[in-house]
């Protein structure tokens, strides 16, 4: 019988938001373009100036487009790696693709419950959700949260924290 570490006790495990994997595109996409406008503009400036060596302006372009494919590339699939699960005494979140890792906090050791959300964030409708405990160690980020599940969780942790003679 094949076990695996990364399973949850409860058996089932709430995906994060596609919209996650949207805007690291979209952020992969946009210094992508920011690399092969500053080759296009190197080499318009200076490619005729340095002869043999002018290759070596379409360096940042090449970069750009390779960061960009890679970022295309591999959002999904790490979107697709996060995920959280509500036990009855903990609760557990997953992440990572090759350096994979799944924090399992009690929710006697909740501290806090922090809610995030940038300008991109918050105009696709999702945001970070992060469980704080005395150890740093434990304490975990779920990224790509829609924002009334953030919300609902927010409360949910904060009252099962309390519940359960949370804080130090």
């Amino acid at each position: 019988m094949r076990h695996d570490l990364f399973t949850s006790p409860a058996g089932e495990w709430t995906p994060v938001s596609p919209k996650l994997a949207t805007a690291r595109i979209l952020l992969g996409a946009l210094t992508g373009l920011v690399l092969v406008l500053v080759g296009l503009v190197l080499w318009l400036l200076w490619g005729d100036d340095l002869g043999d060596w002018g290759w070596l302006l379409w360096l940042p372009v090449a970069a750009g487009v390779a960061l960009a494919a890679w970022v295309a590339w591999w959002a999904p699939r790490n979107r697709r790696s996060w995920g959280y699960s509500e036990a009855e005494d903990d609760f557990l979140v997953r992440g990572g693709i090759m350096f994979r890792r799944l924090v399992v906090v009690p929710y006697g050791r909740m501290q806090f419950v922090d809610v995030q959300s940038g300008p991109l964030a918050r105009a696709l409708g999702f945001g970070t959700v992060t469980l704080h405990t005395a150890s740093t160690a434990t304490a975990s980020a779920i990224p790509g949260v829609p924002l009334a599940e953030a919300a609902r969780l927010r409360n949910r942790l904060t009252e099962l924290g309390e519940g359960h003679g949370a804080g130090v």
